[in-house]
């Protein structure tokens, strides 16, 4: 049985991709997404062991939903997705307590890696 994953990104396309990624390697995606509003409300109700998390997003940017997260369960386990030159978003979301970063346009290799890592 694989890995759950709650994937949030405000783009269906990417999201669609990561889920391919995840899916093809094993892992389970148990729920997406839009904003980081939504991703809270799903985070609680599906207990997912890992969120990949996008920084930009309207209503709920990513580095809020990740602090409200951690707030609700210290051992969350979040890989942030960023847009290339959003290096400074990228270092407050690991202060914020995400556990790594992966780099759109997303390289398959690279996605995998930081998933499975943050869920060692």
């Amino acid at each position: 049985m694989g890995k759950k994953i709650l994937v949030v990104d405000d783009a269906a396309f990417m999201r669609m991709m990561i889920k391919d990624i995840l899916s093809k390697n094993g892992y389970e995606v148990v729920g997406e997404a839009e904003n980081g509003a939504v991703a809270l409300e799903k985070f609680k109700d599906l207990q997912p062991d890992l969120v990949t998390m996008d920084i930009t997003m309207p209503e709920m940017d990513g580095i809020t939903a990740v602090k409200e997260i951690k707030g609700m369960d210290g051992a969350a386990r979040i890989i942030m997705c960023s847009a290339m030159g959003q290096q400074a978003m990228v270092i407050d979301a690991i202060q914020a307590g995400a556990k790594d970063f992966i780099v759109k346009p997303f390289q398959p290799e690279r996605v995998i890696e930081a998933v499975s890592k943050a869920l060692e």
